[in-house]
């Protein structure tokens, strides 16, 4: 399977299976696209029918090409054969039984009321509650337990808002970092913050021991403030912004990123990302919103070819940001065109179920943050383990070929089937697909990979 566009000045071929990408002049571009469903003589003539005005291409420089485009497919490195999907349930096999990852819901409450909040204003459809220490040690040594001979182990701090129980955050921070060496292991925390109870500890604490904080900013201050809001109907941005900047100044290069939502309010997201450049920030992120359909945030049709006109403009500005010296990240953007996931990862996903799950402040198990408070999908609870084993089958035969939908798109090994939470809340079903979201990946693949190679060739088209 191959995937061609034309994006940013560059004609790009990409060959699904094997992951390789060609940068391609028209003539080449042109012959992949006739290449498996014509014979060489039709071919040949189509190109110099259509490229007969053209004096720098010569019938001779049509049949060398066609001869590079034919040795490309020799190689395996054009028309690919997918042979991973006999492999899909024997890797995720191997790693049955072994966490790497908890979300730890440190506080099920939050002192924002944002509207298009999907934990309903921090509760999970449930009651309001904080995690005791007693509850997120026993999280802790769970994980260690379950973690087999894997030594980096990841928790995430999650709400709600996790500063409401920043006391109990710091006990589980020192008691991890006390077993680390008996165990063998090596912690690494993520804080997820709206900001408003940020001060000079929490800062000072954050850039100590959080391998990652996640800020949550919409952009715009109109935009911010008329979701983010407190429950006296007032905006936080004003109140926010001073203190993200003061943590990421003083973090001194650490890992950090700002972590927006658009809606249907912003489609024309791109305005926001620039508000946070113009703050200062640099590691960014844009996430389209997850709510129920029908809500009047969801994201329609009608946004649709704004939302992508966004994603593309937001590629040409990355690359004018780095002609002037002043790169940024964009989460999305982030590929590797030489390395990449390992085929495992394309495959399987992010693991929620069997190698990721979130505990909540009771101690009760779920697949993933998204699925808490839904009954059906409690997988078991911190001291007896998973029980509900049908659950975490489903989850752990849960790959991009488990998804009928996939089995003909080019971007599968990238998204690896997307998310299951949000695959449910579309179709019922965790091996279904969210069709919207898919759309938006798709071109987000596109422009990541354009980006890359502008990247890689100097933006010398």
């Amino acid at each position: 399977m191959i995937h061609q566009y034309k994006l940013g000045g560059y004609n790009i071929v990409l060959d699904v299976c094997s992951g390789s990408i060609h940068v391609v002049d028209e003539v080449a571009f042109d012959i992949i696209a006739m290449f498996e469903e014509n014979t060489r003589e039709d071919i040949i003539k189509a190109m110099c029918d259509k490229y007969a005005d053209r004096e720098d291409i010569s019938p001779a420089d049509i049949e060398e090409c066609y001869a590079q485009v034919e040795s490309l497919k020799d190689s395996g490195k054009l028309f690919a054969p997918d042979t991973f999907e006999p492999m899909a349930d024997k890797l995720k096999a191997k790693t049955a039984g072994v966490i790497k990852a908890l979300c730890i819901h440190i506080a099920h409450t939050c002192n924002l009321n944002c509207s298009y909040c999907f934990a309903s204003q921090g509760k999970y459809h449930g009651d309001r509650a904080m995690m005791s220490f007693e509850v997120g040690k026993r999280a802790l040594d769970f994980l260690v337990e379950n973690s087999g001979s894997r030594r980096n182990l990841e928790v995430d701090f999650f709400g709600g808002e996790p500063l409401m129980n920043f006391e109990v955050v710091k006990q589980m921070v020192e008691y991890a970092r006390s077993i680390e060496k008996e165990k063998g292991k090596n912690f690494r925390f993520t804080l997820t913050t709206n900001g408003l109870l940020i001060d000079d500890d929490v800062i000072d604490f954050a850039n100590k021991e959080m391998s990652n904080v996640v800020l949550s900013l919409d952009g715009r201050k109109e935009i911010h403030d008329r979701y983010r809001v407190d429950y006296a109907g007032n905006g936080s941005w004003e109140r926010i912004v001073p203190k993200f900047r003061k943590l990421v100044e003083a973090r001194g290069g650490k890992n950090y990123y700002m972590r927006g939502t658009f809606t249907h309010a912003n489609p024309d997201f791109l305005k926001d990302i620039q508000q946070m450049l113009d703050l200062g920030f640099s590691e960014l992120s844009m996430e389209p919103v997850v709510c129920a359909p029908g809500d009047k945030e969801e994201l329609t049709q009608e946004d649709l070819p704004v939302v992508m006109e966004q994603y593309e403009k937001l590629a040409e500005l990355m690359l004018d940001r780095d002609r002037q010296g002043k790169p940024f990240t964009f989460y999305h953007y982030m590929i590797d065109l030489t390395g990449g996931p390992c085929i495992y990862k394309r495959i399987s996903g992010c693991g929620s179920g069997t190698e990721y799950m979130a505990v909540t402040p009771w101690g009760d198990l779920y697949p993933c943050h998204q699925f808490v408070g839904e009954d059906k999908f409690k997988l078991g609870d911190i001291w007896q383990g998973v029980t509900n084993t049908d659950i975490q089958q489903e989850f752990a035969s849960c790959n991009v070929y488990a998804r009928p939908d996939c089995h003909d798109c080019w971007a599968k090994l990238y998204c690896s089937g997307g998310c299951a939470a949000n695959a449910y809340h579309s179709t019922g079903k965790v091996t279904g697909v969210y069709k919207y979201g898919c759309e938006l990946f798709r071109k987000r693949m596109e422009c990541a990979i354009m980006v890359a190679i502008a990247r890689a060739f100097g933006d010398n088209k």
